[in-house]
């Protein structure tokens, strides 16, 4: 069977929270059933999904793309509000798996705990070995920099990153109503080919299927804590779906080459989420020593619960004894089964 000449780029999972709706391990089957060689999972600021959604992949006989929408800090004049751009960036191998690791975590480790999670522009040097970078379509940096009318600036924002992702670096088009990408998409189209750099097609998903959209609607209003009949509230654009390839052809019936370069970024990429078994916290160093401590932590509570007892009411020795034997029977099955660190 003949594949489809478009590979989905932009599929949020459900780890994106109240955002996407699509389970990891069905975004493979949802791709095969629309005929396509390979999907790519792209959550914001997260590779929660990752694991299973290679799993899911390769069990549809669908190639994985790991990437993440990384949110990054655009550079701005001190004391100015804090503005975050987004960066969608997909594995082409192990480097490149490690490096988004890496910014990730940094994301949500190296920041102010009252900001959402981001990087700055300079956490990048040196991270992006063995990693593609679209430019975030309306929610990138590019785009908007020129939506406002800083087209200066939105050449020099292309140049950092050119130099940032040397022959890794696609200009997006997106074409689902948003006004910024549409704003921006002619003067995005002539920087990418004065820059000589590829143009790429996206449809940027979060649920399989069209009829989700409603639900969709909701999920939104739910995490801006909003309503559904308020007019200026946050809305899913209609095609925020896995849609068919036919329909993306269509609407990229101008820009072929867009949707070809969704091909060669798939062939760009080959590595899947490598399967680990949970790594639980180590609080003592070693499994015997956390299992020393959970027991002598759990009877020292357990004593002092006892006597806060005894102290309102006559406690005998038989019911406390009831207590200890339960407490010694709950240690033995956590210390046995290796849970004592969690």
């Amino acid at each position: 069977m003949p594949h489809a000449a478009y590979v989905p780029l932009r599929v949020f999972s459900c780890f994106s929270m109240l955002e996407g709706a699509s389970r990891p391990r069905e975004i493979g089957p949802r791709a095969r059933e629309l005929g396509f060689p390979a999907a790519a999972l792209c959550d914001r600021n997260g590779l929660y999904a990752a694991m299973a959604f290679s799993e899911g992949c390769k069990l549809a006989g669908v190639q994985p793309i790991i990437g993440a929408l990384l949110g990054v800090a655009r550079p701005t004049p001190e004391g100015t509000p804090r503005l975050i751009d987004w960066l969608p960036l997909y594995a082409q191998d192990e480097t490149g798996y490690r490096n988004l690791c890496a910014l990730v975590s940094s994301a949500h480790l190296d920041r102010p705990l009252e900001e959402e999670p981001h990087v700055g522009l300079d956490a990048l040097e040196g991270r992006t070995e063995g990693l593609i970078a679209l430019t975030g379509g309306g929610e990138g940096a590019l785009a908007r920099l020129i939506a406002e009318g800083q087209i200066d600036a939105a050449e020099a924002c292309t140049d950092r990153f050119a130099a940032l992702f040397p022959g890794r670096l696609y200009v997006e088009i997106s074409r689902r109503g948003d006004p910024v990408e549409e704003a921006a998409e002619d003067a995005l189209i002539d920087l990418a080919y004065a820059r000589d750099l590829p143009l790429v097609g996206t449809n940027p998903s979060c649920f399989d299927t069209e009829d989700f959209h409603e639900a969709a609607e909701a999920m939104l209003c739910i995490a801006d804590g909003t309503q559904l009949e308020r007019d200026d509230r946050r809305r899913c654009p209609a095609g925020s779906w896995i849609q068919p390839a036919a329909e993306i052809e269509a609407r990229f019936a101008d820009l072929p080459e867009a949707l070809a370069n969704t091909l060669v970024i798939a062939l760009r990429c080959a590595y899947a989420a490598p399967k680990r078994d949970p790594i639980l916290p180590s609080i003592a160093g070693d499994a015997a020593s956390e299992g020393e401590q959970l027991c002598a932590d759990a009877r020292a509570g357990l004593e002092a619960r006892l006597a806060a007892i005894a102290a309102r009411e006559p406690l005998t020795d038989e019911a406390a004894r009831a207590y200890r034997e339960r407490l010694e029977f709950e240690l033995e099955v956590i210390v046995e089964t290796g849970f004592s660190g969690y």
